[in-house]
């Protein structure tokens, strides 16, 4: 498993699936745009101030998502003690701080229009904000220390940390009296978004994934250059 698992195999995997990425990117950039921004309807209540939320809800998805990957690989890496999983880890972790300073961001500027105002403590935006700093703190330990014992534990508390975070910032809403609005799209519920709005929701979604998959596989690819360098100057 180790083998398979190994930067190197993995690297002709990450080369072809790069190209692939890029081939169909901007198709599917001009395609999400001309729905989020032209096709989907105005909201009856909040207007054109509707289309944050191709952006907005994306982004908090992927956000929840990256942190959930990075946990499950924290988990993996400290029991098996696999190399690649420290290096996705390293890779994913400010990916997911940038999808979640994005969507803290859009759902500020949402908020002024909606709520009056750019920022209100609410449950889910300071659950957010405290998912940022697990991210924050990610990048911290990947920075100052070397793959050893000491960044698995570091890892894996704060992935413990996450993981607690994550219903809190799932379930606020309903846990709650909250300013912010309950979800409208459910996996094992009835849905209360119209087509017309969760086509392109779901476009931009797919857009943003594509497009942290290839920040994610070019950092990945110079990452593993990087490894192999120094191993040969050893």
């Amino acid at each position: 498993m180790k083998m398979f698992l190994s930067p190197s195999n993995i690297y002709i995997l990450v080369e072809k699936a790069s190209k692939f990425l890029n081939s169909i990117f901007f198709a599917f950039l001009v395609v999400g745009l001309t729905f989020a921004l032209i096709l989907s309807p105005q909201d009856y209540l909040q207007g054109e101030n509707v289309r944050i939320m191709y952006v907005h809800v994306p982004a908090a998805w992927i956000s929840l998502g990256i942190f959930s990957t990075i946990a499950l690989l924290s988990i993996l890496n400290f029991i098996f003690k696999i190399k690649n999983f420290y290096i996705i880890s390293f890779c994913l972790s400010p990916i997911g701080f940038l999808f979640t300073w994005l969507a803290i961001i859009t759902g500020s500027i949402w908020g002024k229009p909606t709520w009056g105002s750019f920022w209100a403590w609410d449950a889910r935006l300071t659950s957010m904000i405290f998912l940022m700093l697990l991210y924050f703190g990610l990048i911290a330990v990947f920075k100052f220390y070397k793959n050893n014992e000491t960044t698995n534990k570091a890892t894996l508390i704060i992935s413990v940390l996450g993981i607690i975070n994550l219903p809190i910032i799932k379930y606020s809403v309903e846990w709650w009296n909250t300013l912010h609005q309950p979800s409208s799209i459910k996996f094992f519920g009835s849905t209360t978004i119209h087509p017309s709005m969760l086509i392109p929701l779901f476009l931009m979604l797919f857009l943003l994934l594509i497009y942290s998959a290839i920040i994610f596989l070019m950092k990945y690819k110079t990452e593993v250059i990087r490894i192999k360098k120094r191993s040969l100057k050893k």
